[in-house]
């Protein structure tokens, strides 16, 4: 969540920003629930002084009366504050952050400024096929029994593309560790709260998560995790760090689980939407100063990661419109994907592959996670997440750039070490 002075002292600014990210917010009625409670915090504050006084010397019958009556009215304005402060709190989680200066204001999702390319999209002296086609000849996915044992959109990997995870997360760890991060591996699961504070949203009809039905009501409320970002960012919760120790650089391996809600328009074949995935996440905790470096840092660890891979990709800068709510600035990376249908109804698109997001101090100040500074005063660190290599999506690019005219897929050299010499994949 954003600084609520800010709120106060730049309403106007934050309405534009709520406007461009295409967010519907009532910021006069937010400001008008914040005037109100602390109104009656400074009430409620200056009854309970009163009743603090009266204690200090032995009540007449007349005064215990006043203390009860006081003591009432106290509870039904901390009763009211209650209520009022929900409103409040609902109202301010749903505020976006404020939006970097040099991202696109456009209105259109899709309006997001290529910033950056890396090989031209493959070709071939063939007619490709998809992954789900290659995947059927080679004997590598298995998509009927996945939908019979668990449901739809989910899948057995087996053969090559089983060994192919393991190799992708050796990779990506190797990777990513030699700047700097330390590895993890983390739960599958997390408490609604933590979700809230990062600015996931666990309820509604379009949610992403999984929420755990949990008969023991007095335990808190539980979610499968979307992404490692959950698990990493709730890391330091309530938690002050040392300036000196920032950044923290961290790398997490997690199951990755999403409802997919409202995804029904959009391509979801084979495995690239699906239920359940593997992923491996960056995550920084910085400080204001060291955030914006640490971003160029994740997209560059992005980019080196599937430029060894052979995998053309091109990188764009997401405009307003296409900005999740927790970030202020958003690249991803979009390989080139053979098998995919275009808008001119024939095979070969882009489509993302890595996403990475400085969400600045807006999910640390939800969550409660602060810096103390070289001169002793507290900050708000920044956070950012970044996506070494989300499986699925990276077999999927693999599989079709890879491909032969015989049928079989070709390992890229950097995963060979990792699959055993493996270098072809060939029909069994």
């Amino acid at each position: 969540m954003i600084d609520i002075k800010f709120i106060r002292n730049h309403p106007e600014i934050v309405k534009e920003n709520c406007k461009n990210r295409l967010v519907k917010v009532d910021i006069d009625k937010l400001l008008d629930l914040d005037k109100k409670r602390r109104e009656l915090e400074t009430e409620i504050d200056l009854m309970r002084a009163k009743r603090n006084s009266g204690s200090k010397v032995k009540p007449t019958a007349k005064q215990i009366k006043e203390m009860k009556d006081l003591g009432e009215q106290i509870k039904r304005l901390e009763d009211v504050l209650t209520l009022i402060n929900k409103d409040y709190m609902d109202l301010l989680m749903n505020v976006p952050n404020l939006t970097h200066p040099a991202v696109c204001v456009s209105q259109d999702e899709e309006n997001n400024p290529v910033v950056g390319t890396f090989k031209e999209p493959t070709k071939f002296d063939f007619k490709p096929k998809d992954h789900v086609e290659l995947a059927e000849d080679l004997d590598l996915i298995e998509f009927d029994r996945a939908t019979k044992v668990a449901g739809a959109k989910f899948y057995y990997l087996k053969n090559e593309l089983a060994l192919m995870e393991f190799a992708l997360i050796q990779y990506a760890l190797h990777k990513v560790m030699k700047h700097g991060f330390t590895p993890f591996i983390t739960p599958d699961l997390a408490k609604q709260d933590v979700l809230r504070g990062l600015g996931f949203n666990p309820r509604g009809d379009a949610t992403q998560i999984y929420n755990i039905e949990n008969p023991d009501t007095s335990s808190p409320s539980l979610c499968l995790i979307a992404t490692a970002e959950i698990t990493m960012g709730g890391y330091h919760m309530d938690e002050i760090l040392k300036e000196e120790d920032l950044p923290k650089k961290y790398v997490a391996v997690s199951h990755c689980f999403r409802t997919e809600a409202g995804s029904y328009s959009k391509y979801s074949k084979g495995i690239f939407r699906v239920h359940q995935f593997t992923k491996i996440e960056m995550f920084q905790y910085t400080t204001p100063v060291q955030s914006e470096a640490a971003h160029k840092e994740l997209l560059n660890i992005e980019k080196e990661i599937f430029e060894d891979l052979g995998i053309p990709f091109r990188v764009v800068d997401h405009c307003t419109a296409d900005l999740g709510a927790p970030s202020a600035r958003t690249f991803d990376l979009e390989a080139w994907m053979p098998g995919k249908p275009n808008k001119g109804g024939k095979q070969g698109d882009w489509a993302e592959i890595t996403s990475t997001s400085n969400c600045t101090d807006y999910q640390s100040r939800a969550l409660n996670i602060k810096f103390k500074d070289n001169y002793g005063k507290l900050n708000f660190v920044h956070m950012l997440n970044g996506t070494a290599i989300a499986v699925s999506r990276a077999l999927i690019a693999i599989m079709e750039n890879f491909q032969q005219k015989d049928g079989s897929v070709a390992v890229p050299k950097a995963l060979q070490k990792h699959m055993n010499g493996i270098k072809v994949i060939r029909k069994k």
